[in-house]
């Protein structure tokens, strides 16, 4: 548990990076988002202006609320707070950056759980001056324990404010040690911490003066020489869900007919053997398709269409996999529930579960377990779910899906529950 694992740091442009802000009320995330868009000239004027003449401002009439930069909603700039998931961009030459700014509080943590679904590293804020006697709050623990759950790649713990409590070193290491123990706790292999003030700029894009004693990079160069999964993996298993069947032609003897959609993970090339699930057929790629050309492969990410080299039965929502790929084809399977709907869990009411373009009806079988964020264990469900609850649930669906473990591919381990009555999406759910 370093303070920063020098040999991640690079320098050399590495794409786009996704990242999310959380921890507890008041921890400064807006103020450290704002921060990292003006230092990086990521800011227009017009903005500027606009904030520096909000009647909501919470600073000094010198300075700039930086906070007001993604804390939009009217609400919000009222009461001080984020409310919603607010997603800014900005960029240095050696990578962009789309990051989620995530409420603190406890009641928008479904909030918090859509923002993270789609980003690669959370910055866990603690504010320095509300640490007592190595106490962390019990938002940082919550927010943590979900960006293991979620599987987010790298963890980075922004000590806040450390100039509020005299840039005190003995202090930032009690709380680096608080955090080791709840990463060890939480099952977090490795992690990133260092002492910023988001307010005043300190460590966030230039190294501070005031922290003679640490030893790492600011924030913003950690952030540039982290990895991601920019490098396409080819040896790991295709996905490709169909999203829409194409057809040309169709009363001629040679029409086509193919299958568009996005590829997930991998690499797919022309005469490779495939199987559709769930059904199970064969078949081999004549040809793909992106755009008006023919193409020899395509890989993780990109869209295209596939041709089969023989007709048989595929419809949207079936999944395209190698034919040699270990898929579990199940109707019943476990599955952890973040639910999200006012309305709580009812296993008598019925629901759609949306798996990449699949739509099947679904029921809630069972109620294993919900996770108790305060102690961090899981504890007896009680018979439900109500809202930002986490519990394990078992799920039984009316048609066949291939599913693998969301940790090892998200693709086809994740889902959601839409209320069949009321059309709420109800939960986001990872199969376990």
């Amino acid at each position: 548990m370093n303070a920063v694992n020098e040999s991640w740091i690079s320098a050399v442009d590495t794409g786009v990076l996704r990242l999310i802000t959380a921890g507890s009320v008041d921890d400064g995330k807006s103020t450290l988002i704002g921060r990292l868009l003006y230092d990086s000239k990521g800011v227009f004027a017009d903005q500027l202006a606009s904030i520096t003449r909000s009647k909501y401002k919470r600073v000094a009439a010198s300075e700039i609320d930086l906070s007001l930069l993604t804390d939009g909603l009217e609400a919000e700039r009222e009461q001080g707070i984020t409310i919603d998931v607010a997603y800014r961009y900005f960029a240095t030459p050696l990578r962009k950056f789309i990051v989620a700014d995530a409420p603190g509080h406890e009641q928008y943590t479904r909030n918090m759980v859509t923002g993270a679904s789609t980003a690669e590293v959370a910055i866990i804020l603690i504010d320095a001056s509300r640490v007592q006697d190595g106490q962390l709050l019990a938002q940082t623990k919550r927010h943590s324990a979900l960006a293991q759950l979620l599987g987010l790649k790298h963890i980075v713990v922004a000590v806040n404010k450390m100039d509020l409590v005299g840039w005190d070193p003995a202090l930032f290491e009690g709380i680096r040690e608080a955090y080791a123990k709840l990463a060890q706790q939480l099952g977090i292999a490795e992690f990133h911490i260092l002492p910023i003030s988001a307010l005043k700029g300190d460590n966030v894009v230039e190294r501070s003066e005031h922290t003679p004693w640490y030893s790492g990079p600011p924030l913003l160069a950690l952030l540039e020489g982290l990895p991601v999964a920019t490098a396409v993996d080819e040896g790991s298993s295709s996905r490709f869900f169909v999203q829409w069947v194409i057809r040309h032609g169709g009363h001629d003897v040679n029409d086509f007919r193919g299958y568009a959609g996005q590829l997930a993970g991998g690499r797919l090339s022309v005469g490779d053997e495939i199987k559709v699930l769930p059904g199970g057929q064969v078949a081999k790629v004549a040809r793909l398709v992106q755009f008006d050309r023919d193409v020899e492969s395509v890989l993780a990410g990109d869209t295209a269409t596939l041709v089969l080299d023989r007709d048989i039965d595929v419809s949207r929502g079936d999944l395209i996999v190698q034919s040699d790929a270990e898929v579990r084809v199940a109707k019943e399977f476990e599955a952890e529930l973040c639910w999200l709907d006012q309305q709580p869990l009812n296993p008598l009411r019925q629901y759609w579960l949306k798996q990449g373009t699949r739509l099947t009806q679904a029921k809630v079988k069972a109620v294993h377990t919900r996770r108790d964020m305060h102690e961090l264990q899981h504890v007896e469900a009680g018979g439900g779910l109500g809202m930002n609850d986490i519990g394990r649930v078992t799920l039984v669906s009316r048609d066949f899906l291939a599913l693998d473990p969301y940790a090892e591919q998200a693709a086809t381990g994740a889902f959601i529950l839409i209320d069949a009555a009321t059309h709420q999406t109800a939960a986001a759910g990872m199969v376990r």
